[in-house]
């Protein structure tokens, strides 16, 4: 900024120079008059502003003097700091292997007191641990809680343990021998299903199982729980008859040998409805295929069961029935009797060929859907094993869970599949073979009636 004042100045006086030259005379008189005083206040502003500048600079130079000392100051300051948390640290480095010293001949100190009884503590804290694992898993703990705290502080001390506290292990330990052996009713807190804990009553069968109202109790995390599905009616039963037994006498229970495994397995096994949501489409065709094919057998065995009775029936009347078909083929015989013995063979034989395929209607198709139910098995289980190489090919084998829906459709599938041929080839056999003896008597009446006409000499 300076710099161009000091150039405004020069231009200036250049300017009324040059205007000297272009006046006259009289005027250049009077320009040299006028031009003398601003030249002198040029120089004298020149002289004043460098005055400024070199005040100024001056004390900028002061200013950045006693910045550098003040910045050389905080330096040392800090070295000191620095040195003197060094020598700080090599003192208390030196503290510490002189205490580590000390504690490795106070622990060899301590080695030689305890003598033999390190060996025997030793086993005590291990003792305590295996038990407080136990402990920390069983039922038991929900009626007498807190002995995990007895045994962790055991089990994790590093001074030799207490009269007290082996005291405690071996109560607790013969504690826990003894509940296995009891059946106990008590209060305890339960889970609910909105995740809240509540007062109820709890029956417990030594460490196996406990229930509450009937229903089965989990132990998981320190808290009690009801089972996501409980067991079948017979078993939910016996919990009830444990739960209001009173008195001396035996009261027939179920428990779970595994400590709760064989009970958490029932929620993960799926149910009827979900192995058929298994088989999705083919399964669920498997399952109307042999629903309808069960109720035509079981339909068609049920008449020509009663078809037969009556057949039997009215072998022992002479007199004819239309209800049944004995009694039409022997109807068949009367609209015929003067005629000669191959006309009335041809009749019966008629009567009978109309007979037959009522009692044989639906038994093919009975064993139709008896051929199919594998086939649709078979395709099921081809689906499903696509299913599970298409799986493999997006996602690797490394994730068992992601195959394991094709699988199951292919294994349902065929399960559905024979289920359904089995009870459909039975029911075909008994059916078939109902309408055979059926058949067969109709066959033996027509015989001995002929013979009768023959011998009776009629036509």
């Amino acid at each position: 900024m300076k710099s161009m004042k000091l150039a405004g100045l020069s231009l200036i006086a250049g300017v009324a120079a040059l205007g000297l030259n272009l006046s006259g005379d009289t005027l250049i008189a009077g320009a040299h008059a006028q031009n003398a005083v601003t030249l002198d206040q040029v120089l004298q502003a020149i002289r004043r502003e460098r005055t400024e500048v070199s005040a100024e600079n001056r004390q900028r130079e002061q200013q950045f003097l006693q910045q550098r000392n003040q910045q050389q100051a905080a330096l040392n300051r800090v070295r000191a700091q620095v040195a003197a948390a060094e020598a700080e640290s090599t003192r208390l480095e030196g503290v510490m292997a002189d205490n580590q010293d000390a504690i490795e001949e106070l622990d060899a100190e301590l080695a030689s007191k305890q003598g033999e009884f390190q060996e025997l503590f030793g086993a005590a804290r291990s003792a305590a641990a295996d038990l407080n694992a136990q402990v920390e898993r069983s039922i038991i703990s929900t009626e007498f809680p807190g002995r995990g705290e007895t045994l962790t502080e055991l089990a994790q001390t590093e001074k030799l343990p207490s009269e007290s506290q082996l005291r405690d292990l071996w109560e607790i330990m013969v504690q826990q021998i003894a509940e296995q052996a009891k059946t106990s009713t008590y209060a305890a807190p339960v889970v609910q299903a909105n995740g809240e804990a509540a007062e109820a009553q709890v029956t417990r069968i030594g460490p196996y199982v406990a229930f509450s109202n009937g229903r089965y109790l989990t132990y998981t995390d320190g808290n009690l729980k009801f089972l996501a599905r409980q067991p079948a009616g017979d078993v939910t039963a016996a919990a009830s008859r444990v739960a209001n037994a009173s008195g001396d006498g035996f009261v027939r229970g179920a428990i779970d040998p595994s400590l709760g495994t064989l009970l958490g397995l029932i929620v993960e096994s799926p149910t009827l409805q979900e192995r058929i949501d298994q088989g999705r489409f083919i399964g669920k065709v498997i399952i109307v295929a042999a629903l309808f094919g069960v109720a035509l057998g079981i339909y068609k065995w049920v008449t020509l069961t009663m078809t037969a009775g009556a057949v039997r029936g009215q072998v022992r009347r002479k007199k004819p029935s239309k209800s049944n078909p004995l009694g039409r083929v022997m109807m068949a015989y009367e609209n015929t009797q003067s005629a000669d013995v191959e006309t009335v063979a041809l009749k019966l034989d008629d009567a009978i060929l109309k007979e037959v395929p009522k009692l044989e209607s639906g038994l093919n198709l009975v064993k139709v859907l008896a051929a199919t139910a594998p086939l649709l098995g078979l395709l099921g289980t081809v689906i499903g094993m696509i299913n599970t190489f298409q799986a493999i090919t997006l996602f690797g084998t490394g994730d068992p869970q992601i195959m394991a829906g094709g699988i199951s459709e292919a294994l349902v599938t065929t399960v559905l599949g024979l289920i359904a041929a089995i009870p459909l080839l039975l029911l075909h056999a008994f059916a078939s073979g109902a309408s055979k003896r059926v058949s067969q008597i109709l066959e033996e009446q027509a015989a001995g009636i002929i013979a009768e006409h023959a011998e009776s000499g009629r036509g």
